[in-house]
């Protein structure tokens, strides 16, 4: 048995929801200071209870808050570590069949030493799992989301003179919230990492170069900085790693496919379960789920959030098929590509387009392995 715990399930999914509009304008409202962060939180709640009952009504057995508390997935996480500051921009050009999209995320940078001063999740899952019956889903950014995208440079010199520092206290970061939720009673938690996709793509590990990190050892540090993070997890939470080449407003980041990390990531990497972008040719073919050994569990991110065309089950089943060529049926679930809403904008999808892609999920799995 390659699922621990059971989990992923057959039909997961990735994490992000889109927001209703009423949330959006809310949300608009408390930057201008119109309402307050409480009467915010309350326009949240209500939005959470809709999204759950959504995932509920299809069947879907894992359920997220479809991060409907946040304007980024990763920064609304990291800047409540002590040590982390938020300034800027960075500029990324992100691709989409319509055309070219400039996007500017905030830059992040270390400015003193890091700590984990006070839980970040932990009310947010409580109040998931008060309204759910099935499974709550938590889902966190990778700790290398702290080290990509600025390298050295974005990292304190004088606190950080040495880099083994850095990676040590930003684990242990991670281990102190992971035990918080794990306090909490969560069982299910998912890091968000876009750095591990886009080291397979050329232009990317070229940046990398450029940053003064190679790209080829990269992989195996972020191995080792995951696994310090996790490493205290108790036997009863599973931890899932998204691997993710970019989603803002139905665009991406990078190509290519997963062979330059595959080996190193599936085998040096201690999660449980590694949920995988496959809606398309950007992402290569399966050869690379050759590396996969027998405890970990593969998604299969088959279905796109990135437009509303709907996937035929028939096409999914092959691809599952030949997907196990290379991994055993037991070993593999399936999922959509990735969130719908990984920043507050959206994708370019309706909200009755994001519940048929999360329903023929369900209905494929269903199909395949007779459960979910």
């Amino acid at each position: 048995m390659s699922r621990k715990n059971g989990l992923p399930f057959r039909a997961d999914h990735v994490g992000s929801l889109l927001r209703p509009q009423y949330l959006l304008e809310a949300r608009e409202k408390r930057s201008q200071q119109k309402i307050s962060a409480e009467e915010l939180r309350k326009i949240e709640d209500q939005s959470i209870r809709e999204a759950v009952r959504i995932q509920e009504d299809i069947g879907l057995r894992g359920i997220t808050d479809g991060e409907h508390r946040r304007t980024f997935f990763h920064i609304d996480f990291l800047e409540h570590l002590e040590g982390v500051s938020i300034e800027g921009g960075i500029s990324v050009q992100f691709h989409s069949a319509k055309g070219n999209v400039n996007f500017a995320p905030p830059r992040l940078k270390i400015v003193s030493k890091l700590r984990h001063t006070h839980d970040i999740q932990r009310k947010d899952f409580e109040f998931l799992k008060s309204v759910t019956g099935q499974v709550p889903k938590v889902c966190i950014p990778s700790p290398t989301m702290a080290h990509f995208r600025g390298g050295r440079e974005a990292i304190d010199k004088h606190t950080y003179p040495d880099l083994e520092l850095f990676f040590e206290d930003l684990a242990q970061c991670y281990r102190d919230e992971l035990s918080s939720l794990a306090s909490a009673g969560c069982t299910y938690v998912q890091l968000d990492d876009t750095n591990l996709a886009y080291l397979c793509d050329p232009a990317l590990r070229q940046g990398a170069v450029d940053r003064g990190d190679d790209p080829n050892e990269l992989p195996r540090i972020y191995a080792r900085l995951i696994n310090a993070a996790i490493k205290e997890r108790p036997d009863t939470m599973t931890i899932a790693i998204h691997l993710c080449r970019g989603n803002f407003k139905s665009a991406w980041v990078a190509e290519g496919g997963y062979e330059p990390v595959a080996e190193i990531m599936f085998n040096e990497l201690d999660v449980d379960a590694f949920f995988l972008e496959y809606d398309d040719e950007r992402s290569g073919d399966f050869a690379p789920l050759r590396f996969v050994p027998k405890d970990k569990t593969i998604v299969l991110g088959l279905i796109t959030t990135k437009s509303s065309d709907l996937e035929s089950k028939d096409d999914l089943k092959k691809r599952v098929e030949e997907a196990a060529q290379y991994v055993p049926l037991e070993q593999l679930c399936l999922s959509p590509q990735c969130g719908f809403s990984s920043t507050v904008d959206g994708n370019q999808i309706s909200f009755d387009e994001q519940a048929a892609k999360l329903r023929l999920t369900a209905e494929t799995a269903l199909d395949i392995w007779g459960e979910l």
